[in-house]
């Protein structure tokens, strides 16, 4: 069902006492782990180190059902990112980059990218690092020409680590996706000029038939073919933010896929009706991850059949 390219991350959270623990991530990594647990088919194409923390990493990814047959073995280190969270539990992030694993593909590692997958979502730091930036373009595009697959996109910009020139390349991904999620912060930083329903309207109009725009605890917003739709965000005890835009995604996928509205002329068509409810169970796969600690998504609920009525997840963990 499911196809997700990029990095795999390992994620060091400063703890109050000023220590830091390991946690696996990285928005790809964070994106196929909930849409497993939210009972989805998903393979993740990344570049796994060799090294005792790309181990980690490969076993957690695996634990949770993901497929990681198409997952290189590379011989670079892991990559990095130190992570604190202020008063409110929002996180701040802080890379670890240079000469690490999930920057340097192949045109022959990305070939299977798309092969039996309905869907291909991809985001973040591997779209915008050189090298494979360019050839994970490349793939896409080809996919996008062929018209079968539904291409989601997530640029998820971390700020520390680009300049304005960035703004380019993400816009290339833009004009690929048949959908794009981007935080109310990303659009600020890449528009400074705009107001987030203008730079939507932006990225509406050169390609995608879906634009989301998640704004923290004042909800969604998107803009389909028939007009900008609001959706509030549920109120929750927020433990922090990590991961919450990942699980956002996931469960905005996982809702589509529930829907049977995953192909690229369906996301065309949507009805206002199925935009509002794909947008409330995407706020509530976000919701429940902000109420645990780290890029912990949520579970679908026991003996609830994700081709049921409606996708149900539960709160307790794996």
């Amino acid at each position: 069902m499911f196809a997700v390219v990029g990095e795999a991350v390992v994620d060091l959270v400063e703890r109050d006492d000023g220590a830091f623990t390991a946690h696996p991530g990285g928005s790809p990594v964070n994106v196929a782990v909930a849409l497993a647990r939210l009972g989805h088919k998903t393979t993740l194409h990344a570049r796994l180190s060799r090294g005792g923390l790309g181990r980690r990493l490969r076993e957690h990814i695996q634990a949770n059902g993901v497929d990681l047959r198409h997952a290189v073995d590379a011989r670079e280190p892991a990559t990095l990112a130190a992570v604190t969270l202020d008063a409110a539990g929002a996180a701040r992030y802080e890379f670890y980059v240079e000469g690490t694993a999930d920057w340097r593909w192949t045109g022959a590692e990305l070939a299977a990218v798309g092969d039996g997958a309905q869907v291909v979502h991809t985001g973040s730091l591997a779209c915008l690092m050189p090298p494979g930036r360019t050839e994970l373009l490349g793939r896409l595009e080809r996919l996008r020409q062929a018209g079968d697959t539904l291409i989601s996109y997530d640029p998820n910009i971390r700020p520390g680590l680009f300049d304005e020139a960035v703004r380019d390349q993400v816009e290339r991904y833009v004009r690929t996706a048949h959908i794009v999620k981007a935080s109310q912060e990303d659009l600020k930083w890449l528009y400074p000029e705009l107001d987030y329903e203008a730079a939507a309207a932006r990225w509406h109009a050169s390609g995608p038939a879906l634009v989301v725009v998640t704004r923290g605890g004042e909800g969604a917003y998107a803009l389909t073919t028939t007009g900008a739709i609001h959706c509030p965000a549920e109120t929750v005890e927020v433990v922090d933010t990590i991961g919450a835009g990942d699980a956002f995604t996931a469960g905005l996928l996982a809702a589509l896929a529930d829907l049977e509205l995953t192909g690229p002329e369906a996301v065309r068509n949507l009805s206002r009706t199925e935009v509002s409810a794909v947008l409330q169970h995407a706020g509530h796969v976000a919701a429940l991850t902000c109420t645990r600690a780290g890029a912990d998504p949520p579970h679908l609920r026991p003996g609830l059949s994700p081709r049921g009525k409606g996708p149900g997840v539960r709160t307790v963990r794996a």
